[in-house]
């Protein structure tokens, strides 16, 4: 997984944008990095996205049971070898 802080946030990623325009264009970034920020919003509404958090618990749940479906398989061939062995 990516590391928190080398992900940029949306304001990172719009200054970026703004800082991208030529140069004879600097005197109108800060309206084009709110402009950036804006429309990268907006397209980000749109998408079926879900949130870091929402991702981290997901991770977690799907974590704890991958280790009991672990543990269960382990019983399972315990009790077939016990039976069949």
């Amino acid at each position: 997984m990516t590391n928190k802080s080398q992900r940029p946030t949306l304001d990172a990623l719009a200054r970026q944008l703004a800082e991208a325009v030529p140069g004879n264009l600097k005197s109108i970034s800060g309206d084009m990095e709110r402009n950036f920020k804006s429309m990268i919003q907006s397209g980000l509404s749109k998408m079926d996205l879900v949130t870091r958090e929402e991702f981290d618990i997901q991770t977690a749940v799907l974590s704890k049971t991958r280790e009991k479906l672990e543990l269960l398989e382990t019983r399972l061939k315990e009790l077939e070898d016990g039976q069949f062995g």
